[in-house]
């Protein structure tokens, strides 16, 4: 599986940041240290926070060098890992041909490389879970009137669940309010609920949370719960004309992980749940 620059990048801020603070310094200290080091370069306290938070996607090397140095990483082979991590947070994903579409493709970047994915879908399907027709009606439906750029959403769309066929494919979890198939178009409802239920098996499980529930604790919306194997989980949270806002504070994701305890709770089991959309798909026929 090709690296997550994303991942890495996260992964590089976090060790920079435990280095800065195993060695007792400030950001300010580490920028005036850094500038004694190498006066030559523009070093400042802002800096240090923007590469510790990921403003700065790139780190150079030269930089990277510099702030080991402050931060007293004398050993060879402890440096060379640092480089190698940074170089590999600087490359770019399988995205990078479509950032018009994803912009810096963080979500996709991280989703490739989840070992789990845990989503509440209120109003749509999962993008995982859809077909090629009712992904081009949803992107339709939401504004989206060239041709071109529909082809070219929908292509992003169905690459992205390639990552489910992989033999270290994420396990998939999702639960879906009944309001998202009630806005099925009655053109493509019957392949994608079809799709549904075949899709379905050990590592990849739906859930259907009926009107009948009445209120509960998903209804601020839909979000998406992304867990690594050797690093933080993060939340993805739908905001209004399709952007998200990624959350990776730990106080902020457990908030989400009880929501979503709650509404696996709420939702009919696995096999009602397939019991629920074989009646919808019988419905149809």
């Amino acid at each position: 599986m090709a690296a997550s620059p994303t991942l890495r990048r996260r992964r590089l801020a976090r060790e920079l940041l435990r280095l800065r603070e195993e060695a007792g310094l400030t950001a300010k200290q580490a920028a005036a240290d850094a500038k004694k080091a190498a006066p030559d370069k523009s070093w400042f306290e802002a800096k240090i926070t923007r590469i510790e938070t990921r403003k700065i996607l790139r780190v150079k090397d030269a930089d990277l060098q510099v702030l080991l140095d402050v931060y007293g990483v004398d050993d060879h082979e402890q440096r060379e890992a640092y480089r190698k991590l940074a170089r590999e947070a600087a490359t770019s994903g399988w995205w990078y041909g479509y950032r018009d579409i994803l912009g810096a493709g963080t979500y996709v970047d991280l989703e490739s490389e989840a070992s789990r994915i845990r989503t509440y879908q209120v109003q749509h399907l999962p993008g995982l879970l859809q077909t090629e027709a009712y992904a081009r009606a949803m992107i339709r439906a939401g504004g989206v009137t060239s041709d071109e750029e529909i082809d070219r959403r929908v292509e992003v769309r169905m690459m992205r669940q390639h990552l489910l066929t992989r033999t270290d494919a994420p396990r998939l979890w999702a639960v879906i309010d009944e309001t998202a198939f009630r806005k099925l178009p009655s053109d493509v409802a019957t392949d994608q609920i079809r799709h549904l239920l075949n899709v379905q098996r050990p590592s990849l499980r739906v859930q259907v949370l009926p009107d009948l529930v009445g209120p509960h604790a998903g209804m601020d919306g839909s979000f998406v719960v992304l867990d690594f194997k050797a690093d933080p989980s993060a939340v993805y949270a739908e905001q209004v004309g399709g952007g998200g806002l990624l959350i990776e504070d730990a106080e902020q994701i457990t908030i989400y992980e009880t929501v979503l305890d709650h509404v696996q709770a709420s939702a009919l089991s696995v096999e009602d749940s397939r019991t629920w959309l074989e009646a919808r798909l019988n419905q149809l026929d």
